[in-house]
Order: structure tokens, then C-alpha cells, then sequence
């Protein structure tokens, strides 16, 4: 299974939501997206639910020297949280990373002023909130973001991304009440390889989106 775009791979995770909240397993439901790329994924699943779509910013630690290799990651204004295991191996401490961490905290504060400016964080207690991405390789940022969701007090927590490799979406099937993926290839090296367009968005297309939603 390939996904053509984001507007499409979304449109398969919709159908599959929109099933669990005809079972009554999704009440009260509220999307939030992982900019940038969950955007575009997030925004066909809150049109399908009727539900409000807003943003979570959750930032990569990368590994020295190899940045796109995640060790940890940031959620809001929550700790750092590592992987030990994948520190441990690559002779990384918590010390050593903290100028990453620093970079990647004054990102994450630019990222939100610009895609909430003043409007607050939405509130989750007691709600079904929905963690979208546009996929999940080593599950760093969706951990952190599940994670960050957990301690403001929703109902139920449920992960959907449209492709994730199989050995992350197992580890990370008890930090949801719910974890919604259609493909979960044997073969996974990269979220992007089961995508035809997987062209990067900028913050003027989360920002689209968003305003497109907050208008209805």
C-alpha cells in the first residue's frame, strides 16, 4: 500500500475513525495534528469526525552528527524524554545533549507563537483526543506527544497515523487506549518511502489548514 499525498493517506485513516466512532468508541473526539507533516493528515480525519482540529508541537532530539535520528523528544514545555536504551548504546548522556535540547525548545516556542499566537492550547479533559501524524518510524515524538496529552486529563487517548513501522507501533500500543494504522509494513525504513508526494510543508500550510478549520 502506497499513500499518493497526505490529503489521501488521511482520507484512509478518516474512514477507519469514522467506523470506532459509529461503534461509540470515539465520543467527544478533538484531532490533534503533529506539524508540520501531521497536518495535512489530521485535516480530512477532523472534517470526517466533525471534530475540532488543532495543533501539538513535538520536536526530534537528533543525534549528534545524525539529526534525524531520534534519541528523545520535546512536547510543549514537558521534559526532554530520552530513549535510555538508544542512549546507552550510542554513548550519549543527557548532559552532552543539552544544547540540542536547547535548540530544539526555542523551535518548538517559535513554532507555537506562530501557529496559536495568542489562542490558548485547546482543553482536553475528559475529551477522545486523537494524535495524528503522518507516520511513525522510531516513535519518539509520538510517545512524547502521547505522553503530554496523558497528563491533561482526557478520556481516551488513540495514536493514527497512516503507515508505521511494525516493532514501534507494539512498543507504543500501551502509552494509547487505541493505536489506528491501516499499513505496517515488514519493510520500513522511512515514513516517506510509502508516500508518492511527501513534499515538506512550511508553516504557511499549517497555518492554511488551520484557518481553513477555525472558519467553519
Amino acid at each position: 500500500m502506497r499513500f499518493r499525498d497526505r490529503a489521501e493517506a488521511g482520507r484512509a485513516l478518516a474512514g477507519l475513525l469514522s467506523d470506532l466512532r459509529e461503534r461509540g468508541e470515539l465520543p467527544d473526539p478533538l484531532v490533534l495534528a503533529l506539524p508540520r507533516g501531521g497536518i495535512a493528515v489530521a485535516a480530512p480525519v477532523a472534517r470526517a469526525l466533525d471534530a475540532p482540529l488543532d495543533v501539538l508541537v513535538v520536536r526530534k532530539i537528533g543525534a549528534p552528527h545524525h539529526e534525524e535520528f531520534a534519541v528523545g523528544a520535546l512536547a510543549a514545555d514537558d521534559p526532554p524524554l530520552f530513549d535510555a536504551d538508544t542512549l546507552d548504546r550510542l554513548g550519549l548522556t543527557e548532559q552532552r545533549l543539552a544544547p540540542v535540547v536547547e535548540r530544539e525548545r526555542r523551535e518548538l516556542a517559535r513554532r507555537e507563537h506562530r501557529y496559536r499566537g495568542d489562542r490558548p492550547p485547546p482543553d482536553l479533559r475528559g475529551r477522545t483526543v486523537i494524535v495524528v501524524d503522518d507516520g511513525l518510524a522510531t516513535g519518539a515524538t509520538a510517545r512524547a506527544a502521547l505522553r503530554h496529552v496523558w497528563r491533561r486529563a482526557p478520556a481516551r487517548v488513540v495514536l493514527a497515523v497512516p503507515v508505521g513501522a511494525p516493532d514501534s507501533l507494539d512498543l507504543l500500543a500501551p502509552e494509547a487506549d487505541t493505536v489506528v494504522c491501516p499499513h505496517r509494513p515488514a519493510a520500513f525504513s522511512a515514513v516517506g518511502q510509502w508516500y508518492d508526494d511527501f513534499e515538506q510543508l512550511t508553516d504557511a500550510d499549517v497555518l492554511d489548514v488551520l484557518d481553513a478549520l477555525h472558519a467553519r
